[in-house]
């Protein structure tokens, strides 16, 4: 299956999980073994060749940046919404349209230094996104670059995101 066909396997639900919001769901196309497949190959094609790492952001970024890290011989660390952890690098505190939400990263998993991927579905308003990148870089890596499936251009995640390198498959 060609990228293009993988992605229209995006469903779109109107007014869900409220009313005047599109929400696109993933899961056809997680379910579809050629469309995971072509997204895999494309999201790793997404990866800088120099990343020694990728960072996964909760919940469905666990599985894409453990597939994309299979198909490039990558380790994965997943960055985690708080209490999943039982040692705690970090802790990001970050805002949504609605209040806040915080991510945290495990102790002793990310050099300082190293190279590293951020890997998610969906890139909306880019706050989670931003939170991923400053845990890792108050750990001393160096974020490449963001690599997702979908992008909700007109939430504009790309402005909270200036100055960094922003892939994704598909805009919506």
């Amino acid at each position: 299956m060609d990228l293009d066909a993988a992605l229209g396997l995006i469903a779109e639900i109107p007014d869900f999980p409220e009313p005047g919001v599109l929400f696109r769901d993933l899961s056809p196309l997680f379910a579809s073994a050629d469309g995971f497949k072509a997204v895999t190959d494309a999201l790793a094609a997404t990866v800088e060749p120099d990343v020694e790492l990728l960072a996964a952001v909760e919940a469905r970024g666990f599985m894409l940046a453990a597939a994309v890290g299979y198909a490039r011989g990558l380790g994965v660390v997943l960055v985690r919404k708080p209490g999943k952890l039982p040692s705690v690098a970090g802790r990001v505190e970050y805002a949504l349209e609605y209040g806040t939400a915080s991510l945290e990263l495990p102790a002793g998993v990310v050099a300082p230094g190293s190279r590293v991927a951020v890997v998610d579905d969906v890139l909306a308003t880019g706050g989670t996104v931003d939170a991923a990148c400053r845990l890792l870089e108050e750990a001393g890596a160096s974020v490449s670059g963001i690599s997702v499936v979908l992008e909700l251009a007109g939430l504009d995640g790309r402005a909270v995101l200036a100055g960094r390198k922003v892939s994704a498959l598909q805009a919506a």
